[in-house]
């Protein structure tokens, strides 16, 4: 998601800085990036990689977000983690008008808000995977951000070809608070014997022409993070149709996360 976000900017003539953990990562970052902007140059959809990937820097060091406009958060999916980091970056990002946005998909806005001293420069920008293609952002703003900043935000995605939805800021707004329980009924029906994992996915895609099956696109979002936004919507609305599965946690405690490891509800080559 942080490197389509990134793309994403870049490829509007946005000056983007890049945050990332370590070294490691920084260098598998800027790998991705570089491989689809040269997909992207390939299909004639930008003029030239180069030009993008110039605008770019991948960087390990928080420091470099000082001079930032507008940050995106877009760690893990887990509110201890992305209060901490709204935490750190209240401090490090000098302009007191600057934006502090979080691309959760699940997290109340309001508990990310409240632990810095700008909370009315404080929303969620939640954009869709993968970023490049999919048009959808939801903006999110809390009770305590102010219009400015949703306007300005407002600006910022429509300048990169999106079109954002407003949303309340309540757990999952708009799509997941649909899609999430649309994918754990899903689970718990192939949970229960009731039908094969293809067969639901193939009567989703061709009974109600889903471009793929929920199962599928579980594994492509990632069961940890189908997981996570599940229990934030539990947690917030303490409905039974948006508990986990057991099944969901027992391929998360297993490492069987979809996609990224190769082995969800179905098997890919890694």
């Amino acid at each position: 998601m942080g490197a389509g976000i990134a793309e994403v900017a870049a490829r509007s003539g946005h000056d983007v800085v890049v945050v990332e953990s370590d070294e490691a990562r920084a260098s598998a970052g800027r790998d991705r990036l570089e491989a689809s902007l040269r997909r992207a140059e390939s299909k004639g959809k930008i003029p030239s990689a180069d030009d993008v990937l110039a605008r770019i820097r991948v960087v390990t060091v928080m420091d470099e977000l000082a001079d930032r406009d507008l940050v995106v958060e877009a760690i893990v999916e887990d509110e201890a983690a992305k209060t901490a980091l709204f935490r750190q970056l209240d401090t490090i990002v000098t302009s007191p008008d600057a934006i502090l946005a979080s691309n959760t998909s699940s997290i109340p806005i309001m508990k990310l808000a409240v632990v810095t001293s700008r909370p009315t420069h404080v929303l969620g920008i939640h954009f869709f995977n993968p970023v490049p293609v999919l048009k959808l952002v939801e903006i999110v703003p809390s009770l305590l951000t102010d219009r400015d900043t949703v306007a300005r935000s407002r600006t910022f995605v429509e300048g990169l070809g999106k079109e954002p939805i407003d949303c309340q800021d309540r757990a999952g707004f708009v799509v997941n608070a649909l899609l999430i329980p649309f994918i754990l009924s899903a689970i718990r029906m192939f949970e229960s014997g009731f039908a094969t994992a293809e067969d639901i996915d193939r009567g989703l895609v061709l009974g109600a022409a889903h471009p793929q099956g929920p199962l599928a696109l579980a594994d492509l979002i990632g069961l940890d993070t189908t997981k996570a936004v599940a229990e934030s919507l539990y947690e917030e609305f303490k409905e039974q149709l948006y508990a986990p599965p057991p099944l969901l946690a027992r391929m998360v405690e297993a490492g069987l996360l979809g996609r990224k490891t190769g082995r969800g509800f179905y098997t890919y080559d890694k």
